[in-house]
């Protein structure tokens, strides 16, 4: 049987809608992804989220049933410390605005985090997602950022789907920030190249098929690089969401679930408003997204 999944060497896997929602595993992504002796791929987990670390992100993984290992995955936490060691000095200073595994990424790339400032502003502001921010947080942000330092978001997700629906992600205390300093940051997370680089690094070269469930992040990242991408209906975006997408966020294959990478592709193509029908019929396979009635991807 000729699966979708065996035309690639790697498979780069979004995490959350995409894995789970939250604490909860997606039903039945596990076992797509299991190891069958028939499936050759690297699988690189690749996460715009930049609270936790690779360590207890390969084990949350583990515990859901998932072959993951710390290798394995890339962070946009990662990809936003890559982009400040090679703007500036070492030993240079940065205020973190985020989780502690933020902080420990700044410092592996030998930077010097720091959480308030008194006197000289820091070089840099690094913003990634942290339940925990809050308004002195983002005050200290804006001093450093009018003051002139370099400001890299790890990522711009709006929202944050977990097992309630979906929460403020990293692009909403962005938004915040932005709109308190007049100014745009760097973004290492997906769709920017950044972390899909990284990804594609980490996979070792080969052909990749980006997996996941974000129009705006996953499936316009991939378009950027030239990669082939399979939209799953198991998070944020919907086919509405597909039908009125700009061609930059059209994937190459849309599904249901993940279940599709392990049968063969549907035979045929078809236009974004035709595919709620052709998923109906068969709910267990990719179908490939004509964008045009002249091009298919």
């Amino acid at each position: 049987m000729n699966r979708l999944r065996d035309g690639y060497d790697a498979l780069l896997l979004d995490l959350d809608g995409t894995l789970y929602r939250g604490p909860e595993v997606i039903e039945g992504a596990p076992k797509a992804l299991a190891p069958d002796g028939d499936s050759a791929q690297r699988l690189v987990y690749v996460t715009n989220n930049a609270a936790r670390g690779p360590a207890p992100v390969a084990r949350h993984l583990a515990e859901l049933g998932y072959p993951a290992a710390p290798d394995d995955v890339v962070t946009s936490a990662q990809a936003a410390a890559r982009l400040l060691a090679e703007r500036l000095a070492p030993g240079s200073t940065v205020l973190v605005v985020g989780t502690e595994d933020l902080v420990a990424e700044v410092s592996a790339v030998g930077l010097t985090p720091v959480r308030r400032f008194d006197g000289e502003p820091p070089a840099a502001v690094v913003q990634g997602h942290s339940p925990l921010t809050a308004w002195p947080d983002l005050a200290e942000a804006a001093y450093a950022v009018r003051a002139d330092a370099l400001w890299v978001a790890a990522n711009a997700d709006r929202t944050l789907p977990n097992e309630r629906g979906l929460a403020p992600g990293n692009g909403a205390m962005v938004a915040a920030l932005r709109a308190a300093t007049d100014r745009e940051p760097l973004v290492a997370g997906k769709p920017f190249a950044p972390l899909m680089e990284d990804a594609l690094a980490r996979a070792g070269g080969g052909r990749a098929l980006v997996v996941g469930d974000r129009l705006d992040t996953d499936i316009e990242g991939a378009n950027g690089l030239g990669l082939d991408s399979l939209l799953v209906l198991t998070g944020v975006s919907t086919l509405d969401d597909l039908v009125a997408a700009p061609a930059e966020r059209v994937p190459t294959f849309v599904a249901l679930s993940l279940d599709a990478l392990n049968a063969p592709q549907a035979a045929d193509a078809a236009a974004p408003g035709e595919l709620a029908a052709r998923l109906a019929a068969e709910p267990g396979v990719a179908v490939r997204v004509r964008a045009t009635d002249s091009e298919i991807r």
